[in-house]
């Protein structure tokens, strides 16, 4: 990793100076074992521990209980440095940190299993991820309802169904998931604990071409106990309608991740052309027309997405009651950041040549993981049909 001496324009203040030393201090340890768990695809539970030792999985806790509330621009800033490191462990945690922002602002969990949650986070580094997608109703954006049942019975409720998709499967003792209720049309959400109910395993199917090591397994469950007391809500019930919609602006973590990953792509472009002296020239690449114009363009890219992350972002922190006409903002910004992204690594592949193909550089790698923010949420066609409906409504 590239250590840069120029500020970052988009550090503003020394509170988020201190953030992203931090995510910069831990993404040096995760860079060092990506590659091992890149090729092994293994979750990197190593990684996690520094992560809790470090303070970073109670970053969005709020204050009252141990955290430090950090905001959403505050969380991007973070999550983007971390992913200059390991993409596939900045997203993971990713779906930790942002559900706990999007918990804290949303308030849809009884108050006593959240504060007692949250001193948790705080005190033993648990986390949590929210399960949702199923082979048969796939992404649960699209609104399928879910194949996994709740059942009432005496004192709680027996959940029966598989859960893929299940980042940090392998490290969760905490999980919520969402399950259609048996005999009615509504869907319940619950918090399960993995120490206390029976009748939970993990199937380990998760091998792809990239972030191969975020764990996301096939979560089974036959007749798994949850009491009453967990289940957080259920579609239909006042509690539930009456909950605070924030425009799912925690979902930023995700261009946050690709981002980060294309930043540390184009550092070794740029360094590799500033230290590249083939003898067929006077001096390095760098100097060379043609690839200034494929650095240009790189920057561009990042300039582009980095500038309407950030801003989207901190709009989203300073105007809550706007929060839901954001949507199709914080949607285009996952847009740009996951294509942009892409072109981004591939320039930065094209600087390098043919190299950049060898598994001994980390190129290949993060070519293989941004690939995989076409199919986090929100998809592309939903970003773009949003964008159409505002634009048409607003004529």
């Amino acid at each position: 990793m590239t250590e840069h001496k120029a500020q970052d324009t988009f550090i503003r203040n020394e509170r988020e100076a201190g953030i992203a030393k931090l995510a910069d201090q831990l993404a040096v340890k995760l860079a060092e074992r990506a590659p091992k768990h890149d090729e092994e695809g293994s979750f990197p539970f190593e990684n996690f521990a520094d992560l809790h030792q470090a303070g970073y999985l109670k970053l969005t806790v709020p204050k009252q209980y141990g955290g430090d509330e950090i905001s959403l621009y505050e969380l991007v800033l973070a999550q983007e440095r971390l992913a200059r490191g390991d993409g596939s462990t900045a997203l993971a945690v990713g779906w930790h940190i942002g559900s706990m922002l999007h918990i804290r602002n949303t308030k849809p969990w009884p108050e006593a299993l959240y504060a007692g949650f949250c001193k948790e986070v705080v005190n033993d580094g648990a986390m949590i991820n929210h399960f949702a997608s199923e082979r048969a109703t796939g992404s649960p954006s699209r609104g399928g309802r879910p194949g996994t049942t709740a059942v009432k019975t005496e004192g709680g409720w027996l959940i029966s169904g598989c859960k893929t998709y299940s980042t940090l499967s392998p490290i969760l003792k905490h999980f919520t998931l969402s399950a259609a209720i048996e005999g009615t049309d509504e869907v319940g959400d619950f918090f399960v604990r993995r120490v206390t109910a029976t009748g939970i395993r993990i199937e380990e199917t998760w091998d792809t071409i990239g972030m191969r090591g975020t764990g996301s397994h096939d979560i089974i469950l036959h007749n798994a106990f949850v009491p009453d007391e967990a289940m957080i809500s259920r579609s239909g019930s006042g509690a539930n309608s009456q909950r605070i919609d924030d425009g799912n602006g925690w979902l930023l973590h995700i261009p946050a991740c690709y981002i980060g990953i294309a930043y540390a792509a184009r550092d070794f472009a740029l360094d590799f052309a500033r230290n590249y002296r083939p003898n067929s020239l006077p001096g390095p690449i760098s100097e060379l027309p043609h690839i200034r114009q494929q650095i240009g363009q790189i920057e561009a890219d990042l300039i582009t997405a980095r500038t309407l992350l950030y801003t989207v972002a901190d709009r989203w922190d300073q105007q809550p009651a706007g929060r839901i006409a954001l949507k199709p903002e914080l949607g285009l910004a996952k847009y740009i950041a996951t294509n942009h992204a892409l072109r981004i690594v591939d320039q930065a592949m094209r600087i390098v040549g043919g190299t950049s193909l060898s598994r001994k550089l980390p190129l290949e790698r993060m070519y293989r993981d941004v690939r995989a923010g076409l199919h986090n949420p929100p998809m592309d066609d939903v970003v773009l049909r949003n964008l159409a409906t505002r634009a048409l409504e607003d004529v």
